[in-house]
């Protein structure tokens, strides 16, 4: 094991023997190694990674596929079956609200409690002891038992103090999806002042929003055994891909139809009215762009099941022109074109624009409002996206990736009426290419003089109206 390393694995795997009745388990360990009753269930399986220190390291996957395990293992209350784990330094691990609480002792006894669990001693939790509770922000109720907390002021308590332990290693199991946006943000700002220190923070979360954004690297595991590790971009989008292979829509439309796709007029599917981002890209951009305009993608990483692969990526002006650099509130045209293994129903395509920060500040889809109306051909080998923004963001450095995904027919006539979260469920998505390459918004310019039209990252449509009396 290298001291350079936070974190490291080799090879680790943990197996439960799973008995039909009680009595077989009683037999096994009457006569180790001569009964062989039960069956072996490998929850983990030659898993491998290492974690530098101050890096975010995101773990995921589906329920049960031994991401809990993993972390019980690297915070020792759980022992491996064969591999190797290593910690270098202390480690402060949340897996679950409440470990290390006795729910008789008020918020105060357990502040002390949880402490010295955690290898604090008492010299070291009193003088955090005031920053814990500001933390924590719950009042009064710091002299109450515990067991009449709700379970928002639950967490409170038990993130402040993993917070303040100085822990080489941090392991987060779920536990923010509980708490307001402010707690929340609280959370992740103290992580990434830990990160900045150097503790290497590991985070288990099934918001991918959080993993993408939060960490560097990702691993994502499937029933026990490493399916990818690399980019949390890339992790993420492997994670969608993971259990799709059983319900992509292939074309059920007859060789010869050339029926198009009506054109829904509602961006959200959901009023009935018309949208005004339903117009279509303007014919200057309906057209294969220059050569120059197109990224190169041979070193591109294209997550995908094989049956998409994108050919092209192009950016350029409203003129056609090949153009990497606008100004604010100008309108940057994107490209892509996707080559089909198997013929599909209707196609979705999309873009979604990341800071430097790696915070999605916008993403669209033909789901949500762009010109969709394709043709029913079931011998269609190639689609082609023309995609348009304006670019109403504050000026800086962005970067950009294309999706590409597919939904049946029924599902698209019925589009109006399904809501959002049940249309999320019916895309298939078939290819996706994070960070293709950067895109930079400059400042807006008037007569030849710089302003700034809104601050933040968005420019949010709106009215001001001062009345003085």
């Amino acid at each position: 094991m290298s001291s350079s390393y936070a974190v490291q694995v080799e090879n680790l795997a943990k197996c439960y023997r799973l008995f039909e009745r009680p009595m077989h388990r009683v037999l096994q360990m009457l006569r180790p190694g001569k009964s062989h009753l039960g069956r072996e269930f490998w929850a983990l399986r030659d898993v491998s990674f290492a974690v530098q220190p101050g890096e975010a390291f995101g773990i995921v996957g589906r329920n049960g596929s031994g991401k809990s395990t993993l972390l019980q293992i690297l915070a020792g209350t759980l022992s491996q079956t064969h591999g190797t784990s290593h910690v270098n330094g202390r480690i402060a691990a949340l897996l679950e609200l409440g470990s290390g609480f006795n729910p008789a002792f008020t918020g105060r006894e357990n502040v002390f409690l949880n402490g010295r669990i955690l290898g604090m001693t008492k010299a070291e939790i009193q003088d955090r002891y005031e920053r814990i509770l500001d933390f924590a922000d719950i009042g009064d109720f710091i002299d109450q038992p515990i067991r009449t907390y709700s379970s928002g002021m639950f967490l409170r308590l038990a993130f402040a103090v993993q917070a303040h332990v100085d822990a080489s290693v941090v392991i987060i199991d779920e536990a923010l999806a509980v708490g307001d946006v402010f707690f929340r943000q609280k959370c992740y700002a103290r992580l990434e002042q830990l990160r900045k220190d150097g503790a290497a923070v590991l985070l288990v979360s099934h918001a991918m929003s959080d993993v993408e954004q939060y960490c560097q690297r990702a691993l994502v595991l499937d029933h026990g055994k490493p399916f990818f590790l690399g980019s949390a971009t890339e992790a993420v989008k492997h994670y969608y891909l993971l259990h799709q292979s059983a319900k992509i829509p292939v074309s059920t439309v007859p060789e010869t139809s050339t029926e198009v796709a009506p054109l829904h007029t509602t961006p959200t599917g959901r009023d009935g009215s018309p949208g005004a981002s339903m117009q279509q890209p303007q014919s200057a951009t309906r057209r294969r762009p220059p050569e120059a305009a197109f990224f190169d993608l041979s070193k591109k990483s294209q997550v995908s099941l094989g049956l998409a692969r994108c050919t092209g990526v192009a950016l350029c002006n409203t003129k056609g022109e090949p153009c990497f650099a606008f100004q604010q509130g100008e309108t940057a045209c994107f490209y892509s074109e996707f080559e089909l293994a198997q013929p599909i129903e209707v196609p979705v395509c999309g873009i979604t624009l990341n800071n430097d920060k790696g915070i999605i500040v916008h993403g669209k889809s033909s789901l949500q409002g762009l010109d969709t109306r394709i043709a029913y051909a079931k011998g269609a080998r190639t689609v082609c996206c023309y995609q348009q923004i304006k670019l109403d963001l504050m000026f800086g450095e962005y970067t950009f990736e294309v999706g590409f995904a597919s939904i049946s027919r029924n599902d698209w006539d019925a589009l109006a009426s399904i809501p959002f979260e049940a249309q999320d469920m019916r895309v298939t998505r078939l290819c996706h290419i994070p960070d293709i390459g950067p895109i930079a918004i400059h400042i807006a310019m008037r007569n030849g003089i710089s302003f700034l039209p809104h601050h933040g990252i968005a420019d949010l449509p709106g009215a001001i109206r001062m009345d003085m009396f």
